[in-house]
């Protein structure tokens, strides 16, 4: 059932209008309209709409809803869902008793997540009654209709399925039918992750579809089976517009903040604790005004999200806020050639005097984005950015456009050279004041020890860095998962898979000593890592200082449970070849194809032909398949062979350097049809030096690896788990199917990643002076000096060669009580190193894309949630969440 999809221009007018053909239309208009349930019901309650506009007693009573996320239900929404996860998806269950609904729940509609859908005529009365202000003022009610409101209203379409079996609505709200803001707006009404909510119905359209899906069903019940009817649904097409839920200050029940209407005025503005002089321009609004300072939002210009959400965090800054509300422009330093004259700081500073503004009208930061896209033209355009890169470019330009130092000196930096840290580190901080000296130096900025150890000469280098934040990695992604193979050597097991966690900028060692660990490796046992590419050994991991880095995800790896070398005792690896044949310009061609794991053991010192074929039976008896009338011989709870073949009485081994004569198939040697052909050959497995005789020594003297070819006969293939001797799973295999579990770390365990000693990359190499070379040197980090105003970035977004990935690790991170002290390398005299969270940048969605809101305290006690031109009150519950990217911290002062 297709909605009505009519033009909104006169639904729009002013209900109560001269314009007759105007009220023609909205008395018709036969749309529905999705309203906060609370707007709904206090015009319903206070004038009674008219019972009797095309609604029955159902709709009037309304048929509720509860909401419940998608993976409640097996259905096709479901598979839709998690494949692409594009769309938003969630279900609607229908509550039988809506009358134990109200009663269970006292007054519906408070909750904020409790909405109605009502047909047009009376959205049109209730719209009526709620622009009244009179009215609305008498009852103190929440809504003030205005022509603004009434232009409020944009269509959204929904893909329903009915779902028969459940008694549920399945939602579909598709991004393809919905472009651009309308479908931001959904995802954020919508979002059923962190609460669920109710719809009521008193349209009747919901009602009319079950009733009629109901009769289908019974016919359909005739001719379809069980598992048909379990998941049938019929899609269905429901436009609803959707009215009263953008204004710009808002509770998501739709009234506005009691705390912002009822505020007091006065001359001076107390923000997070911390009172600051204000311009007489500047105060509080009373309490008939619309808003209160600070909480404006910012309007979206085309996916510059991003950047309100950063402008926001800053805007909320005590000391910024102060300082950019008064007489900053004497500071701006028009001679600093790495500024941008001061355009960046007059720009940015316009835009917060008219973000603290009375009144709380949404604000278009046009010409602060003309500017960025002047100075930093990666930010050009409307395409999505990172709010961490924006932040970082316009701390660094305010900080450019406002430095005091209108001539920098040349200051040479000097190494420690064994004297005291507090003195280096004041050096350092000196040296850098006389060059860098602002109001983001004066609240933003920190210190940081630096130390590097040469790990050839053990030369050490400290030195004194400033920061201007933090940027703090996740511990998953300072770990990493590998997958290899484990190949046992002594016939009893089949190949197993161990999963790992090794350092990510670990070596060679840690894998082994993980992957020992994983296996319970006996004090008598060693391992021997490999990698294998086409069905050969390309390299072995041998050397334990190897980066682990020289590990690709797609890389292919063994490990080969080996006894440990007591004597020059040689390694044989054996490879597999069979015979395959092939059309080539018409004519049947045959030749040999490598296949399989290579297998690997050790040897005696001295040993013949029949030595390698019984010890290559041996690796071979986990991938023999037992064969009737032969049960006895095959362990079932291990599934493998207890006896060697050549060791039974009577048994038919294949015949292995009888001198018989090749047969020739096309001109191409290939065995006889029992027998198994043993070569020497070289690593690659290409070249067949000589054939093995049963009892003829095989000269192993001086030799550390012996490379043996086994050409195999199809009569010997047949015998064989060709797919577990084959099967080899990559290191990494990212599931893109699969959703992992939410990880969830503390802050202070990201802080202490962050800190802990840790080789530099192959790229980051350090010129060592004491050595004169270039090597990976130890680095380690230590807090020295902490800055008035902490922000922390949690790098949540990973890059590699062939892929950008979003991390979405809940991090749980402190709000009033971040204490720093245990992290503090050296205590220098301050007072407090505790810090309380003032605002949070958050991002929702993956990577390239999704959305980005600000969570900032204001005033009191009390939370916003900045989402564009969004504002509305947040309770502190809600501010912890896998969203949180960029964390703002100020210092708590002690009295």
């Amino acid at each position: 059932m297709e909605g009505n999809c009519e033009d909104l221009s006169d639904s729009t007018q002013r209900p109560d209008s001269d314009n007759n053909n105007n009220n023609s239309n909205s008395n018709n208009d036969q749309r529905v309209y999705f309203v906060p349930y609370r707007w709904w019901k206090d015009a319903q309650n206070s004038m009674r709409v008219d019972s009797d506009s095309g609604s029955d007693s159902e709709s009037k009573k309304g048929v509720v809803y509860s909401a419940s996320p998608a993976s409640s239900y097996a259905g096709p929404l479901k598979l839709i869902n998690n494949i692409f996860s594009l769309d938003l998806v969630f279900n609607l269950r229908r509550e039988e008793d809506s009358d134990s609904v109200h009663r269970e729940n006292g007054e519906v509609g408070v909750s904020g997540r409790d909405y109605a859908l009502v047909p047009g005529q009376m959205w049109v009365q209730a719209l009526r009654w709620h622009s009244d202000s009179k009215v609305a003022m008498k009852n103190g009610k929440s809504f003030l209709a205005s022509k603004d409101d009434m232009t409020d209203v944009y269509p959204l379409k929904l893909r329903l399925s009915v779902l028969r079996e459940t008694n549920s609505l399945g939602v579909r709200i598709c991004k393809k039918d919905n472009i651009g803001e309308p479908f931001r707006r959904a995802c954020k009404i919508f979002t059923v992750e962190s609460e669920l909510f109710r719809v009521w119905d008193f349209s009747g359209q919901t009602n009319l579809f079950f009733t009629n899906e109901k009769k289908k069903f019974l016919k359909d019940s005739q001719r379809q089976s069980d598992h048909d009817l379990c998941y049938a649904s019929i899609q269905i097409v429901l436009e609803l517009q959707i009215y009263g839920l953008s204004d710009s200050v808002k509770c998501k029940d739709g009234k506005k903040d009691e705390s912002v209407a009822n505020s007091s005025s006065g001359p001076s503005l107390m923000m997070n604790g911390s009172a600051g002089n204000m311009n007489s321009n500047f105060v509080r609004t009373s309490s008939g005004e619309a808003g209160s300072l600070g909480l404006a939002g910012l309007q979206n210009l085309g996916n510059t999200c991003f950047m309100n959400s950063s402008l926001q965090c800053l805007a909320h800054t005590p000391k910024l806020v102060d300082y950019f509300l008064g007489d900053y422009g004497r500071e701006i330093n028009h001679d600093n050639p790495l500024g941008m004259d001061g355009e960046i700081a007059l720009a940015f500073g316009d835009l917060l005097r008219k973000l603290w503004a009375p009144g709380a009208a949404p604000v278009a930061p046009r010409l602060f984005k003309s500017k960025l896209a002047r100075f930093a033209p990666q930010f050009s355009g409307y395409n999505q950015h990172d709010s961490q890169e924006l932040l970082a470019f316009l701390l660094d330009g305010l900080h450019e456009d406002l430095n005091r130092v209108k001539c920098k000196p040349y200051i040479e930096a000097k190494d420690g050279d064994d004297r005291p840290d507090r003195e280096v580190a004041d050096e350092y901080w000196r040296n850098h004041l006389a060059r860098n000296d602002s109001i983001i130096v004066d609240v933003c900025q920190g210190q940081y020890k630096s130390t590097l150890v040469c790990p050839l000469c053990r030369k050490v280098s400290v030195t004194f860095d400033p920061f201007m934040y933090l940027s703090l990695p996740l511990p998953s992604t300072t770990m990493r998962t590998m997958t290899l193979t484990l190949l046992n050597t002594n016939g009893n097991t089949a190949p197993s898979p161990y999963t790992i966690t090794v350092p990510k900028h670990g070596k060679c060692e840690d894998l082994i000593k993980a992957l020992g660990s994983a296996c319970s490796l006996g004090a008598d046992e060693t391992l021997l890592v490999a990698e294998i590419y086409n069905n050969r050994i390309i390299r072995y991991l041998e050397e334990s200082a190897d980066s682990l880095s020289l590990i690709r995800d797609d890389d292919r790896l063994v490990a080969y449970r080996l006894s440990k070398d007591t004597g020059q005792v040689p390694l044989v690896v054996f490879m597999h070849q069979r015979m395959e044949e092939q059309y080539i310009h018409g004519k049947l061609t045959s030749s040999w194809k490598a296949f399989g794991i290579p297998l690997a053991a050790r040897l005696c010192e001295s040993v013949d032909g029949s030595d390698i074929y019984n010890l290559y039976l041996k690796l071979l008896s986990p991938f023999q398949i037992p064969v009737e009338g032969a049960i006895e011989d095959y362990d079932i709870s291990k599934g493998t062979a207890t006896e060697e073949v050549s060791g039974k009485e009577g048994a038919k081994s294949p015949a292995i350097g009888v001198d018989v004569s090749p047969s020739n198939v096309n001109g191409v040697d290939s065995p006889s049809d029992v027998e198994l052909q043993f070569y020497l050959t070289d690593e690659k497995g290409i070249v067949k030096h000589s054939k093995l005789v049963m009892n003829e020594p095989v000269a192993v003297t001086g030799v550390s690896r012996l490379h043996v070819l086994v050409c195999w006969p199809e009569t010997q293939i047949e015998h064989y788990n060709l797919g577990l001797l084959s099967s080899l799973p990559e290191v990494f295999k990212s599931g893109f199917y699969a959703k992992r579990p939410q990880e969830s770390v503390s802050l202070y365990k990201c802080l202490e990643a962050f800190l802990q000693e840790e080789p530099l990359g192959p790229e980051d190499m350090w010129y060592c002076p004491g050595c004169k070379k270039h090597c990976q040197a130890i680095k380690k980090l230590d807090l020295w000096r902490l800055p008035e105003i902490l922000v922390i970035h949690l790098k949540k977004f990973s890059y590699s060669r062939f892929s950008k990935n979003k991390l979405e690790t809940y991090v749980d991170f402190p709000i009033d009580n971040f204490d720093l002290s245990p992290y503090i390398s050296q205590i220098n005299g301050m007072s407090c190193n505790r810090y309380m969270l003032y605002a949070v940048s958050n991002h929702y969605g993956s990577m390239g894309g999704g959305h980005y809101t600000a969570f900032v305290h204001h005033g009191g006690d009390q939370w916003y949630d900045f989402d564009d031109s969004l504002v509305h009150p947040i309770s502190q519950e809600k501010i912890k969440s896998s969203a949180a990217y960029v964390l703002f911290y100020r210092r708590v002062i002690e009295v």
